[in-house]
């Protein structure tokens, strides 16, 4: 502070006032990570590689169960079609991989569908088309001569609107249909390769689609059982299964409940396991950095404790913490982003890559801010003589 004479006055000039406020505490918090950051950066590198490497496995798993979900929901709504109710065989029906969708393991049920209700057959089963497996369906809803192709079975195929393809023995014009991965054809044809195997589709009478005692109603009339959980498998000594799509309690939709059966394959097997693993592995490297940092720096840590600015070691251990956690998740996302687009193309798709991003992204929070607390506990339970006295 300075002083001037003025007359017989004396005039204060005051020193410039440093800024304060929350801003920039946080700015000085950055900068101080940064700075310990640059002091050590093999530190730095090595726990971000480390954390980075469990994020990316994390990832990589959560891609592929979101991608397993995607394919679950698409193809069971491509069998509902709008459908209130789905009626299986007793058999039961199954993914087929090499075909993309779903497929009836047995004749469909024999019922009569009471008045005023809509009961569509549909056949289901495998054929062969230009050297490669395909789903084959049969309805009375496709015109004779005709067979109406899923967008995605035509790119596969390579055949468009207008082109021919041959099914049991019989030559079909094709037509481009939704977005699916079955060949329908006219009920006869199907019949004529697969045989019985179907299921059926039932609707609502008018009025009635808002009911939610739809599958109760229509089992009491069919005498076949019902359930809203896509994971009960048909009794095999029974005559069917009725899965009710629209009634059923809680949140989920019928196509999200088969979609989470489809997801639970892969974080419930060996390789959902080892990513759990990794992710721990991650957390321990990290908890590990940090306590070796704060060895290191208890002479600084004290004489900050000493003049009153415990808090701010908390703080500045935060913001460490998320840094290099943030630094790690960039890194691992993108690894796996690339291993996922190199090794498992077909079935990683960037729609399941982001939303297994975003699944990962809810572990950061929780592992950044417990990564920061269990050294910095460890610290803060002394007292600043003993961390200024120590070597």
């Amino acid at each position: 502070m300075e002083t001037s004479q003025v007359g017989d006055a004396p005039t204060v000039v005051r020193s410039p006032q440093i800024p304060v406020g929350s801003q920039n505490t946080v700015l000085c918090l950055v900068r101080f990570a940064l700075a310990n950051i640059r002091r050590r950066p093999e530190r730095f590198v090595l726990s971000v590689l480390g954390i980075a490497l469990a994020i990316a496995c994390v990832t990589v798993v959560r891609t592929v169960s979101a991608s397993f979900a995607i394919t679950g929901e698409n193809s069971v709504t491509d069998v509902l079609a709008g459908g209130a109710l789905w009626v299986v065989p007793a058999a039961g029906v199954h993914y087929d991989p090499d075909v993309e969708a779903l497929v009836a393991d047995g004749p469909a049920p024999d019922i009569s569908a009471p008045p005023g209700w809509g009961a569509s057959r549909v056949l289901s089963g495998v054929t062969q088309v230009n050297g490669q497996s395909v789903s084959l369906r049969g309805s009375d809803a496709v015109a004779a001569g005709e067979a109406s192709v899923g967008s995605g079975l035509g790119e596969r195929l390579g055949l468009g609107a207008g082109d021919r393809v041959t099914v049991g023995g019989q030559s079909l014009q094709v037509t481009i249909d939704g977005t699916g991965e079955s060949l329908t054809v006219p009920t006869g044809v199907a019949e004529s390769v697969v045989g019985q195997n179907g299921w059926w589709i039932v609707s609502a009478p008018a009025g009635s689609a808002q009911r939610r005692d739809l599958a109760q109603i229509f089992s009491a009339a069919v005498s076949l059982p019902s359930t809203p959980d896509p994971a009960q498998r048909p009794d095999p000594a029974g005559a069917g299964l009725i899965y009710d799509t629209v009634g059923g309690s809680g949140p989920l939709t019928f196509e999200q409940k088969f979609s989470a059966l489809f997801s639970g394959k892969v974080t419930g097997s060996t390789l959902g396991l080892i990513s759990t693993i990794g992710l721990a592995l991650g957390f321990v490297i990290a908890v590990s950095s940090f306590l070796a940092a704060v060895t290191e720096r208890r002479r600084e840590f004290g004489i900050m404790s000493s003049i009153g600015l415990a808090d701010e070691v908390l703080y500045f251990f935060l913001v460490e913490s998320a840094i290099v956690f943030l630094a790690a998740y960039v890194v691992g996302i993108a690894a796996a982003g690339i291993a996922v687009a190199l090794v498992i193309p077909g079935i990683a798709t960037p729609t399941a890559w982001l939303q297994g991003v975003a699944m990962t992204a809810m572990f950061l929070p929780a592992m950044a801010i417990v990564g920061a607390l269990v050294p910095v506990h460890r610290l803060l339970q002394q007292r600043p003589v003993a961390l200024l006295g120590a070597r």
